[in-house]
C-alpha cells in the first residue's frame, strides 16, 4: 500500500528524499519486519487482556509433565496477535498486486479461520479435541488443492516448466516431468498431477508439523522464526536476476515480494515471542500454529523449494515422525502382544525429553539451536553440486 502511495506521489511529479525506497526489497523487508514486531508488542497486551476478560483460557489434561498444571487458565488463541501484526505489516509494506503475496494472504486467512474454529470448539464448547481430525485434514486438502491449481494453471505464475530445487546435482534443479511415464500432452497432465500431489502433501505435512510442535512455551514460535527468515532469504535471492545468476540458483520473477512477506511473518513471530516465551503469558493455540505451518508450506512451494523442507523443517519432521511411530507401534504391539508398547516416554518428541526431567526452557532453546543449524545447512547445500 505504501509502495502504491509513493508511486502516486511520483506520478504527481513529487520528488523528496526517500521517495524511491519502497522500490527496494531490502528496505521493504526491514520495514515489514519492524512494523510486525511493533504491532505485535503494542497490540499483544490488549489482546491478552481481552482474552483473559472473556475467560478464554487453556484447559489442561494432567499428563504428569513438570509444571504442566501451572499453565491452567493461561489465555489461548494468541495466534490472533500473529495474524493482526502480520496482515497489518503486509498491507503496508508488500506489493498487494503480486500473485505470490496474494496467495500467502489467502493462506494466512484460511488457516487462521480454520485454527480459530478449532480453538472455539475447544474453548466455548469445552471439547478438548476441537474439530475432528478428518474435518481439519479436508480443509487443509482444499487449501493445498487451491495452491497446487494456481501453481500449475495460473497465467501469472511461470509454469512453462514444473521445476523445483534439489541439492547435490549439477544444475541444482529437478523437473517433475522426469517422473511422468508418458510423453506429449498426456505427459504434461501427468506431470501436473504429480506436482499437485507433492504440493498438497507438503502443505498438509507443514501445517500439522507446526501444530504438533506447539507444545511448549516459545517452542513453535522460535523454531518457525528461523524457518521464515531462511525462506525469506532464499526468496530474496531467487527474485533478483543478478543475484540468482551469480549464485546459480533458480530465478523466479516476482518472488522477491515473498521475502517481504516472510520478513513481516518473522517479525510477527518475534513480537508474539515477547509474550510467549517461558513462562508464557499467552498460547497461540491452533489459531496460530495452523497458520504458521500453512504459511511455511505455501511459502516454500511458491519459491520452488518444497523438497528442501525435510531439512529446513527438520524439527517439524521429527516431531511428526515421533507421533506416527508412537501411535502405530503402540497399535501393532497391542495386537501382537496384547499390550501396547511405547518407543518414546511420550510423544511428540519434546514431551519425551520433558518426561526425562529436562527443564522446558532448556528443551525449547536446544530445539531452536538445532533449527538454526538446519536453516544454515539449508542455505549451505544450495551451493553444493
Amino acid at each position: 500500500m505504501l509502495q502504491l502511495l509513493f508511486n502516486w506521489f511520483k506520478s504527481l511529479g513529487m520528488d523528496f528524499p526517500g521517495i524511491n525506497l519502497m522500490n527496494y526489497i531490502s528496505f521493504k523487508a526491514a520495514l515489514a519486519g519492524s512494523l510486525s514486531i511493533l504491532i505485535a508488542m503494542i497490540s499483544g497486551k490488549r489482546i491478552i487482556a481481552g482474552l483473559q476478560k472473556k475467560q478464554i483460557g487453556e484447559t489442561i489434561r494432567d499428563l504428569g509433565l513438570q509444571g504442566q498444571m501451572e499453565k491452567k487458565g493461561t489465555p489461548t488463541m494468541g495466534g490472533i496477535i500473529i495474524f493482526i501484526s502480520l496482515l497489518g505489516s503486509v498491507f503496508l509494506a508488500c506489493d498487494l498486486t503480486n500473485i505470490y503475496v496474494q496467495l500467502l494472504i489467502v493462506t494466512a486467512i484460511f488457516c487462521f479461520l480454520l485454527g480459530f474454529a478449532d480453538d472455539s470448539v475447544k474453548v466455548f464448547k469445552h471439547n478438548k479435541e476441537g474439530l475432528s481430525e478428518k474435518k481439519k485434514l479436508i480443509c487443509q486438502f482444499v487449501l493445498g488443492l487451491f495452491i497446487a491449481a494456481m501453481m500449475c494453471f495460473s497465467s501469472r505464475i511461470h509454469t512453462d516448466q514444473v521445476l523445483t530445487t534439489i541439492p547435490f546435482v549439477k544444475e541444482h534443479e529437478f523437473d517433475y516431468s522426469w517422473l511422468s511415464p508418458f510423453s506429449g500432452q498426456l505427459g504434461v497432465y501427468c506431470t501436473w498431477g504429480i506436482y499437485m500431489v507433492v504440493i498438497i502433501f507438503v502443505i498438509l505435512a507443514c501445517t500439522n508439523g507446526a501444530n504438533l510442535t506447539d507444545g511448549m512455551d516459545g517452542l513453535s514460535t522460535g523454531v518457525s522464526t528461523t524457518v521464515a527468515v531462511t525462506i525469506g532469504i532464499i526468496a530474496w535471492l531467487s527474485g533478483d536476476a543478478l543475484d540468482s545468476r551469480y549464485l546459480n540458483i533458480m530465478y523466479i520473477p516476482g518472488s522477491g515480494e515473498v521475502a517481504v512477506f516472510m520478513a513481516a511473518f518473522a517479525g510477527a513471530l518475534i513480537g508474539f515471542l515477547w509474550y510467549n516465551t517461558y513462562p508464557a503469558m499467552v498460547f497461540m493455540g491452533d489459531t496460530g500454529s495452523l497458520m504458521i505451518g500453512g504459511i511455511i508450506g505455501v511459502g516454500a512451494v511458491l519459491i520452488r523449494k518444497e523438497l528442501l523442507l525435510p531439512l529446513l523443517c527438520g524439527i517439524f519432521l521429527v516431531e511428526s515422525l515421533s507421533v506416527l511411530i508412537q501411535r502405530y507401534w503402540f497399535k501393532y504391539t497391542r495386537i501382537k502382544y496384547g499390550k501396547g508398547r511405547r518407543v518414546f516416554l511420550m510423544a511428540p518428541l519434546h514431551h519425551h525429553y520433558q518426561k526425562k526431567g529436562i527443564p522446558e526452557s532448556r528443551i525449547t532453546m536446544r530445539f531452536m539451536i538445532v533449527s538454526l543449524l538446519l536453516s544454515i545447512g539449508t542455505l549451505a547445500i544450495m551451493k553444493i553440486r
